[in-house]
Parts: C-alpha cells; structure tokens; sequence
C-alpha cells in the first residue's frame, strides 16, 4: 500500500508520499511546492542546491506553483505569493497502487494584504507508478469576480541540456520573450543560450527527450499556454539561487496562464492541471 509521511527537508515541513514500486514524491507545506519526484529510481525534478531555505524566500526547482500573477506581469511580486507562504494538508487517500495528497490555500489576512481577493486555492498532488499530476483548483469565496493569471512552474532534471529536445508544439504560436519575435513553433525544440518562449497550449502531449529517457509532459484546455525556459549559461551566472551549471541540468515545461487572465465568478470554480509521464 502507498505511504504517507511527514519529515524535516532543509528546515521546511514536507510531507512524503511513498508507492509499493518505489515512486515518491516530497511535498514542502511552503507554496505546497514538490520538491522532488523520483520515478523508477530517477530524480525527475530539478532542485537547484543553492536556495536560500528560509521558509519565505521562493524556491528554485522542483515546481512552484505561480498564482495569483505569473512573472512580473501586473502589480504584484513575481509570480505571486502562493509560493511563499504555508499551505495546509487537507487531505490525503490512496486506491491500489495510486494515492494523492490536497494542499490547501485560503485567503487570510496576509495575503489580502497584498491582494483584496478571498478565494480557497488547492494542489492536488496525484502519483501512480511512472506518473505525477498535478491539479490546481481555485474556488473564488467573494462576491465579487476573481482574475488571475499563473503556472505550475515544472522545472525537469535533464542529463545535458545540449543533449535535450522537445516536441509536440509544431506549429503552435510562438513568442520569444528574449527577442521579443512572435512566430509559430519548429517541430523540434532544441536550447542552445538563453531559451525563454510562450507557446498556444497544446493538445497533445508534449515529450522531452534528454539523451537517457523521455518525459511525457500534458496539460489541461484550461491553461491557455506553454512555457518552455532556461537561462542560459550567461543568465545563469546571474541568478544567485542557482549553480552557474545549474541551466545545464534543467528544463522549464509549465502549464501557464501568461497573457489574459482567467476569470472565475463570484461563487465559481476553475480547474487546471499538469500530467507527467515517464515514457
């Protein structure tokens, strides 16, 4: 049967899920950030070992979950604040050979400090052998309608990132945030320098193949686009959370919500979620 457990990972609150196969994943209540998942006995996240572990700063890695604003696009700071403060456990089940954790969010004194918005925000985090989702619900508690934009923020442990590709967004709009050139994307994505680019969403699975394996990356209609990103060895070097070969070992695939922001009514509910899958 799958096991739950609570342990201490670098002075953060984390609960562990653990499947008969060997499949786990590590759940930090800060930002109810996975920090780690391990499948088929490889780490399949990336964890940069330079973060500052003080319970507020955002962590580096693993994936963060951005809401209520991805990145610096409005008035609140980077990628909002449901990654920096604590979460609760809500709930955890497991059925045969599957099992999940809920991670909870209500609005609170805190965070209408900084955005007036009363909502309830839940991760679902789901692990079967070979497979991790990730459901993000935000139910809007207020009376009046509630907007957002965000991320499940992935950032996948590569062998090389010279050796690494990714397909599945041919033909798919296309922005390239460093260049700021709007196009439609190659049918293989290969990352050579700084990589920073906002996809349409696709429908279909998108597969990151890194010279070792493949990872199937899936994400709901409900998130309007794709992010795939990495810095780059120059831009890397400036990040003080991160190795200077940090970007050699990583790739960003998110499930993001980046130029419109979704609405939920008074009352109403949204669901997104992100699926990966070891091929």
């Amino acid at each position: 049967m799958p096991m739950f457990n609570t342990e201490v990972f670098q002075g953060l609150a984390c609960h562990r899920l653990s499947l008969p196969c060997g499949d786990t994943v590590l759940v930090a209540l800060q930002g109810a950030h996975v920090l780690s998942w391990v499948s088929q006995g490889t780490e399949r996240l990336f964890l940069s070992p330079d973060n500052l572990w003080d319970g507020q700063s955002a962590i580096r890695g693993g994936v963060p979950v951005c809401f209520p604003q991805f990145n610096q696009r409005g008035p609140l700071p980077k990628h909002g604040f449901a990654r920096n403060v604590m979460w609760s456990l809500a709930d955890s089940s497991s059925k045969d050979t599957q099992a999940h954790f809920d991670f909870v969010l209500a609005s609170n004194a805190h965070t209408q400090a900084i955005w007036p918005q009363q909502f309830v925000a839940q991760l679902r985090v789901q692990l079967a052998p070979g497979q991790m989702t990730l459901s993000l619900s935000v139910h809007n508690t207020d009376v009046e309608p509630l907007a957002f934009t965000g991320a499940l923020h992935t950032y996948l442990a590569v062998d090389d990132i010279d050796l690494t590709d990714l397909t599945g967004l041919h033909g798919q709009a296309e922005w390239d945030a460093v260049s700021d050139v709007h196009g439609v994307a190659d049918e293989t994505l290969y990352f050579d320098g700084e990589f920073d680019r906002v996809y349409a969403g696709a429908a279909g699975p998108l597969q990151v193949q890194d010279g070792s394996g493949v990872v199937c990356v899936e994400q709901s209609p409900s998130w309007g686009q794709s992010v795939v990103w990495n810095p780059g060895s120059e831009k890397c070097a400036t990040l003080k959370d991160m190795p200077c070969d940090g970007f050699a070992r990583m790739l960003c695939v998110e499930a993001a919500q980046v130029f419109e922001p979704i609405h939920v009514p008074a009352a109403g509910q949204w669901l997104g979620w992100q699926r990966l899958t070891v091929s």
